[in-house]
């Protein structure tokens, strides 16, 4: 059966659709999990596979969610996916477990490194940003977050790579204004 037909399915309540849907994506969406445990370096000791298990209850559990297609479906998940992680950090930096104290040092070789990335800001500004623009929000979660490129965006959208292109430039330098703030 096709995506479009099995998102329509979804979309319209069958819930045999929505688990045939998410199998047939589970490859896709095992790799968007890895990404964002990835993306929490060290603060996320979940397996991808945990993480993704936990996304579809999560998904399975909504009654009025709509994926028109399946490019929505996929940011759907992995916005799932986020706030996951993002509560997951939360909680081993809770307060009452001490996770706030962490000692290091720092060498050479560490500071080389990319600079971390605070999933709590960033999710705080992404929820800002969804607020002015929902569909540079999605686009965030497409780029960055599922990793797809610019011309996979511009297909699954039915618009130019470069009209993507300036809604990511635009999408970046309001994410970079609300995490300043």
């Amino acid at each position: 059966m096709e995506i479009g037909d099995l998102v329509a399915r979804a979309d319209a309540g069958d819930a045999e659709a929505k688990d045939a849907l998410f199998a047939a994506l589970y490859d896709e969406l095992h790799r968007l999990a890895q990404a964002h445990i990835h993306r929490g370096a060290g603060d996320v000791t979940l397996g991808a596979t945990t993480l993704l298990h936990e996304a579809y209850l999560d998904i399975a559990q909504r009654q009025s969610v709509a994926f028109p297609d399946r490019s929505r479906f996929l940011a759907y998940a992995s916005r799932a996916m986020r706030t996951l992680v993002i509560d997951y950090v939360r909680n081993r930096h809770a307060m009452k477990r001490g996770g706030e104290l962490i000692f290091t040092t720092i060498t050479d070789q560490h500071a080389a490194g990319p600079p971390p990335v605070d999933l709590d800001g960033l999710a705080t500004a992404l929820d800002e940003l969804a607020a002015v623009d929902s569909t540079l929000a999605e686009l965030v979660d497409l780029k960055f977050f599922c990793g797809f490129s610019f011309a996979e965006i511009a297909a699954m959208r039915s618009s130019s790579e470069r009209t993507v292109q300036r809604d990511w430039a635009k999408a970046r330098a309001l994410l970079h204004q609300m995490l300043e703030e």
